[in-house]
């Protein structure tokens, strides 16, 4: 990649990567799946599938932190994705997911969600953080509070009702 270096995280199950054009044909696999889709703009081909992948690597460019991509340890196969995320006009950082439906209820949403929640805060020097979740997605909710965010009220948000799921601060040692 061009001089654009996005770290790479682990986790027990997840590998934290950068976005590649070798992820094209499961990111676009991820896209074509409706319901994986819902919440997220909807589903797309494979050409606009490639233009929001390229929006991935343009955050990260422009703001220096953005949506990693997700991928199996064991298999290697692509998960989802999962950063801190912040693009113009959004009102607050955010930490946001989504992930392959096979690869759902196994976990890894709250994995990749707390390690990328604790790079934000410790590497980015984030003092807060948000999830903006829709009302009928009732899965995110979950992961939200089962990661410990609570619902803290209610946005027009992309032109729909919003949940602000207002993420806990660090814990911070006194030594």
């Amino acid at each position: 990649m061009s001089g654009l270096e996005i770290p790479r995280l682990e986790t027990e199950h997840l590998i934290l990567r950068g976005w590649g054009e070798d992820l094209l044909d499961e990111f676009a696999a991820f896209y074509a799946d409706a319901e994986n889709a819902h919440f997220i703009g909807g589903p797309c081909d494979r050409y606009e599938a490639w233009r929001r992948m390229s929006v991935q690597v343009g955050h990260w460019a422009l703001r220096g932190f953005g949506l990693w991509a997700l991928a199996e340890k064991a298999s290697g196969a692509f998960v989802g994705y999962c950063g801190p995320y912040r693009p113009e006009s959004w009102p607050e950082n955010e930490i946001g997911w989504g992930l392959v439906r096979r690869f759902q209820g196994q976990g890894y949403a709250a994995e990749a969600a707390l390690k990328a929640r604790q790079f934000a805060f410790h590497n980015l020097g984030w003092t807060t953080a948000v999830s903006y979740i829709r009302p009928d997605n009732l899965p995110s909710q979950r992961l939200a509070a089962r990661i410990g965010a609570h619902l803290e009220g209610t946005i027009i948000f992309l032109g729909k009702d919003a949940g602000v799921w207002r993420h806990p601060q660090p814990i911070r040692t006194i030594n």
